[in-house]
């Protein structure tokens, strides 16, 4: 081993160690990634790139794996267990596969006050080879109710990892449905997402996780049917609706006058069309 490559290894192990405080010229929140798996090593060196100070979270925080991750990720990019990482960030974003993530997520430490993003996907295959939920409510609802002072937000959960590195690799925007109970975790969670590269929309309160989540198995269809082309949503904006919408069809969501304020990615709305 040369003494340059000695050089290199001590420094990425030093990068695993110390954890100052929350401190960027950027201005924007530290990032807790915690999971260094497929979408993890994809969301960590893309936020890092648009100026989020990144923190992953691991078991092993000196494994060859976690240090090629902090040289690819730059930026003063740091590891740690993940109890810790959740500690230092502003933003806890969990990539971690269910059944582990019942573990993980009920053993951060306080994480009131703090957004947590929930992007896992709690189904299984059933015994026909399509997916079933685990779970009679949702991920996002039962780490939730773990973490009762978390501002938690169900997003990034119905794109693979290869959207995240690159989202025009499929030729246009692909959607990311956004479900939450609190209003500002949503909006930040939309910035962020609309800053990646992918269009952001209101999924509704933290119980729509439900059907994020059912989404979710519905994208692996295609694959678990070994098609030769899979899909990525997309949801097209409808200016046609509101035209023709009478208010008696519906009663209005509770939060309808307090609406979150979305990145508008696919431009103004239109006119309505003439007679």
């Amino acid at each position: 081993m040369t003494t340059k490559t000695t050089g290199v290894i001590f420094l990425l192990m030093a990068m695993t160690i110390a954890l100052p405080a929350i401190a960027a010229d950027t201005g924007k929140p530290t990032v807790a990634i915690i999971g260094t798996g497929d979408m993890g090593d994809s969301l960590g060196p893309r936020l890092a790139g648009l100026g989020y100070p990144i923190i992953y979270g691991t078991r092993d925080p000196q494994s060859e794996k976690v240090m090629q991750l902090l040289a690819q990720t730059g930026r003063g990019a740091k590891a740690t267990t993940a109890a810790e990482a959740a500690g230092v960030a502003e933003i806890v974003l969990l990539a971690v596969p269910w059944p582990a993530m019942e573990t993980v997520a009920q053993n951060l430490g306080d994480l009131k006050g703090k957004v947590v993003i929930d992007i896992s996907m709690p189904s299984d295959q059933a015994d026909d080879g399509y997916y079933k939920p685990m779970l009679e409510t949702s991920s996002a609802e039962m780490i939730q109710s773990w973490n009762p002072g978390a501002r938690v937000v169900k997003a990034f959960a119905t794109q693979g990892s290869f959207i995240i590195d690159d989202p025009d690799s499929v030729g246009g925007p692909a959607t990311i449905p956004i479900a939450s109970d609190d209003r500002a975790a949503k909006e930040l969670v939309a910035r962020m997402a609309a800053e990646i590269g992918l269009d952001p929309v209101d999924a509704g309160p933290l119980r729509m996780s439900r059907e994020i989540e059912a989404l979710q198995r519905l994208y692996m269809v295609p694959l678990l049917q070994r098609r030769a082309a899979a899909w990525e949503p997309y949801f097209r904006r409808s200016y046609y609706w509101e035209c023709i919408w009478d208010d008696t069809m519906s009663n209005p969501v509770a939060d309808a006058d307090d609406l979150a304020s979305i990145p508008e990615t696919q431009g103004p709305a239109r006119p309505c069309p003439g007679p």
